[in-house]
């Protein structure tokens, strides 16, 4: 069977911007693969949320997401990225974290160059760590993948907040130099920035779509023509989740049935009961 990363290798050799929205957990991946999706993320700061209930400034462990990355895989077939934050510590950390990831079966890392503890890119009071350490990072992560681990790598810088956008710049073609499979510069400002990022930074471009955020929501169509390979979408999923949830539990506390409630057979058949029920029939015929 081809590989998780394989899958990744020819859909970014595609002409194409992927659509990718964010998972959280097994159920949601499931989901996206079900709609049709050819890809999808695990979101660092939707795992947070979901998870510890906690926001996304680094109070989430490598292997908290690690396990969350392992049940996130397992449940689906297309491809996962999956987010690395800052590798967890130094370049030995990163490197880690890459075989850890590859092992579970991510097609590819996302590692940044925030300073520990991180947070999310559209929030205030992000810091970045100097060049030098960014450099060790993506070096290692590289290195991870070229001594045997089945893995994409993504490099995320942070600098355009902190720094501007030529800092980011910068960073991003340093990356790609590096050998880093996808380049994310986050949190450009304008429409002219990201095409300015497209022109100047080689490679596999990545944009991340935020209702709210500090980046242009623009259409894939319009992602395309800039230049960018990816649009993801980190936030889409569990914030129609958190607004459901909040309007069911108002309706509770009104004594009155949920309006936005999946039936209960729909329930069933996304979670898998059919298919457990095949399996389980098949076994128990081989009793007989």
């Amino acid at each position: 069977m081809t590989s998780p990363a394989q899958q990744l290798r020819e859909l970014l050799a595609k002409d194409q911007c992927h659509i990718m929205p964010c998972c959280y957990d097994g159920l949601t991946a499931k989901m996206i693969q079900q709609a049709g999706f050819a890809l999808t993320f695990m979101s660092g700061f939707s795992v947070a949320a979901a998870r510890l209930g906690l926001p996304d400034t680094g109070l989430i462990s490598y292997g908290e997401m690690l396990d969350q990355g392992k049940n996130i895989c397992s449940a689906v077939s297309i491809p996962v990225i999956g987010d690395g934050d800052t590798g967890y510590g130094n370049a030995m950390n990163v490197y880690r974290t890459v075989k850890g990831y590859a092992q579970v079966g991510f097609a590819s890392v996302m590692i940044e160059d925030q300073v520990s503890p991180k947070r999310c890119g559209h929030t205030k009071g992000k810091l970045v760590v100097e060049q030098g350490e960014a450099f060790e990072r993506v070096a290692a992560a590289v290195d991870a993948r070229n001594e045997g681990q089945d893995i994409l790598i993504m490099s995320r810088t942070d600098a355009r907040a902190v720094h501007g956008l030529d800092e980011a710049i910068v960073r991003g073609q340093k990356y790609a130099e590096l050998g880093a499979d996808i380049i994310f510069i986050e949190a450009p400002e304008s429409v002219d920035e990201m095409k300015t990022i497209c022109k100047e930074v080689p490679g596999v471009q990545m944009a991340n779509i935020i209702d709210g955020g500090k980046t242009p929501v623009l259409s894939p169509e319009e992602l395309h023509a800039i230049g960018f390979k990816i649009a993801a979408y980190p936030l889409t999923l569990i914030s129609a989740a958190m607004q459901a949830i909040e309007q069911s539990l108002q309706a509770l506390q009104k004594g009155t049935q949920p309006s936005a409630i999946m039936a209960f057979d729909k329930v069933r058949k996304i979670v898998g009961f059919d298919d457990y029920y095949k399996e389980e029939e098949r076994y128990s015929a081989s009793r007989r």
